[in-house]
C-alpha cells in the first residue's frame, strides 16, 4: 500500500470508531438516570445542581464516559485491523486476543479506582473538613472527582498489555523501558499528583499502584521479547535449513 492508501485506511478506521462512539453515547443518554443512581448510591447525601446547565453537563458527562468505556474494545479492534496486514499469520492469531484482554484490564482499573482508591480519598477528605465545613456536593464537582479517580486508573491499567503488544510487533523492547524508567516514574508521579487532592497520602496511594503497573509492564515486555527473539532465531534456522 502507498502512503495515501495507508492514510485512507486509517481515516476509515477512525470514522468507524467515531460512529461507534456516537451510537454508544446515545445509549448512554437513555440509561443516564440508572448510571447516575448507581454512582451516588454510597454517597449518603443528595447532589446539588447549580443551574440548568449543570444538569445538562451531568447527563452529557455520564453518557460520554459510558460511551468511552464501551468504545474501548471496538477501537482496539480497529487498531488491530489497521496493523494486521503487516503481521504474519501466527502474529495475527496471537495478537487478536489483546482486544478482549485490553477491555478486561480497563474494567479492572476502573473497578480499582472506584472501589479502592475513591472511597479512601473521599473518606479522608470528608474527615479532614468534618469539624470545619458544612459539606455539600454539587453534581458537577462530584462527578468530576469520581471520573478523575477512576478513568486514569482504567487507562493506565492497560499499559502492560499495550507494551506487550508493541514489544510483540517490534516497536518496543524491555531494555528501552528500563532505560527510561526514571522518566516514566516522574511522569506517573506527576499524573498521580494531578488527579488527586493536594495531600501526601492521596498522592502516595495513587502513585504506588501506577509505579507497580509500570514494573509489571517491563516484566511482561521481557517475556514477550524473549519469545519474539526465540521465534525469529527459529525462523532464521528454518530458512537456512531450507536453503
Amino acid at each position: 500500500m502507498t502512503v495515501i492508501d495507508h492514510l485512507g485506511e486509517l481515516r476509515k478506521r477512525l470514522i468507524y470508531t467515531a460512529l461507534a462512539f456516537l451510537v454508544f453515547i446515545i445509549v448512554g443518554f437513555v440509561y443516564t438516570k440508572e448510571i447516575y443512581h448507581f454512582l451516588i448510591k454510597d454517597l449518603g447525601q443528595p447532589l446539588t445542581a447549580i443551574g440548568p446547565s449543570e444538569i445538562l453537563w451531568v447527563h452529557f458527562m455520564i453518557a460520554a464516559v459510558f460511551a468511552f468505556i464501551l468504545t474501548i474494545p471496538f477501537a482496539a479492534y480497529q487498531i488491530w485491523a489497521f496493523v494486521s496486514p503487516a503481521l504474519k499469520p501466527q502474529e495475527k492469531r496471537k495478537t487478536i486476543w489483546f482486544i478482549p484482554a485490553l477491555f478486561m484490564l480497563f474494567l479492572l482499573g476502573l473497578a480499582f479506582g472506584y472501589f479502592v482508591i475513591l472511597p479512601i480519598v473521599l473518606k479522608f477528605l470528608m474527615n479532614l473538613g468534618e469539624d470545619m465545613f458544612n459539606v455539600m456536593f454539587t453534581a458537577e464537582k462530584y462527578f468530576s472527582f469520581v471520573f478523575n479517580m477512576t478513568i486514569p486508573f482504567a487507562v493506565l491499567f492497560e499499559l502492560p498489555l499495550v507494551i506487550m503488544f508493541l514489544t510483540a510487533i517490534g516497536i518496543l523492547n524491555p531494555m528501552y523501558l528500563a532505560k527510561v524508567r526514571r522518566y516514566a516514574y516522574f511522569i506517573l508521579i506527576i499524573i498521580a499528583v494531578c488527579i488527586t487532592p493536594p495531600d501526601f497520602i492521596s498522592d502516595f496511594l495513587v502513585a504506588i499502584p501506577l509505579l507497580i503497573v509500570y514494573e509489571i509492564s517491563i516484566s511482561v515486555s521481557k517475556i514477550t521479547y524473549k519469545r519474539r527473539m526465540k521465534r525469529m532465531i527459529q525462523e532464521q534456522e528454518d530458512f537456512t535449513h531450507n536453503e
